[in-house]
């Protein structure tokens, strides 16, 4: 299951991270437990924030997370509350929000503060909120049927930044697997990375689709060092179905990947599962965290 029909209805702001200026421990000879707390991807509890935000929210904290990424801005609210509503919530529960998810708005232009209407609304709204980061979340199928489409994508993800910048922000992209499929014997994910311009565009890497798409991390962040401030922490199952799975009981082995932070430019890394087959979400994302908070690297 992917994001497609969530962000017909919402541009995606996500939920989950690390409090700023928190680093991970070092890796040596001598294994250390992760340092600063594990942060989720509120997209992981989506049902539950839309019958019950307050709710849902003192449960994320209950649970020990510090920081939230939204998923769930549209037309200048969160979770259908206002930014000072939402932000007091957070705030009351001990939670900051480092980075939010929108989509590009492409598929619906009359749509207010997105990447294509009213950007500069978006950037205010993520700043008051504290934001460190905004991060294109989805690409429509409509958006990515050709070359010249990302190259335009591309040219978007400049302008966009350069907005953010103005406003102390950093502008991000999320992947999926799809943007390593060869288009015209090219891969869409290399022309955002040679296309954009490195201070303005990062990337946040999630780590399942890039496993999905057959694709080794450790490439990208050795090719693009600084490039992957920000991580998806989304595991893969070990079964045939490769699917998601509660971080810890899948296949990525999470200790290596964890080594790879300084050549990434990592800050801040957020738990996500897109889908949960068995047990509650909530469940899942509390399994996922006692493992990241306990990982030794």
């Amino acid at each position: 299951m992917r994001r497609r029909n969530f962000l017909k209805n919402t541009a995606l702001f996500s939920l989950s991270g690390l409090v700023a200026g928190n680093t991970l421990a070092q890796t040596g000879e001598r294994e250390e437990v992760l340092s600063g707390p594990v942060g989720l991807q509120l997209y992981t509890v989506r049902d539950d924030m839309q019958k019950n935000p307050a709710e849902t929210i003192s449960k994320v904290a209950a649970i020990g997370f510090k920081d939230v990424e939204c998923a769930g801005y549209a037309e200048r609210k969160f979770y259908g509350m206002s930014r000072k509503d939402f932000k007091k919530l957070l705030m009351d529960n001990g939670l900051t929000m480092k980075s939010g998810h929108t989509g590009t708005g492409q598929q619906n232009p009359a749509q207010k503060a997105t990447m294509v209407n009213q950007w500069e609304a978006f950037c205010e709204d993520a700043a008051y909120m504290g934001q460190e980061y905004v991060v294109c979340a989805y690409l429509t199928e409509d958006e990515r049927k050709t070359i010249d489409q990302y190259k335009k994508l591309a040219e978007l993800f400049n302008s966009c930044g350069e907005v953010a910048k103005s406003f102390g922000l950093t502008f991000a992209f999320h992947n999926h697997d799809f943007e390593f499929v060869k288009i015209d014997n090219q891969v869409p994910f290399d022309i955002f990375l040679n296309e954009t311009d490195a201070k303005l565009v990062k990337f946040e890497l999630d780590h399942f689709w890039i496993k999905k798409a057959g694709y080794d991390a450790q490439y990208f962040f050795d090719k693009h060092p600084g490039r992957f401030p920000l991580w998806h922490v989304k595991d893969m199952s070990k079964d045939a179905d490769k699917t998601f799975e509660t971080v810890g009981k899948g296949s990525i082995d999470w200790k290596e990947v964890f080594r790879l932070k300084k050549a990434s430019g990592l800050k801040y890394f957020y738990v996500e599962q897109d889908a949960v087959r068995k047990g509650t979400a909530m469940e899942s994302v509390q399994n996922s965290y006692q493992y990241l908070n306990n990982l030794k690297v």
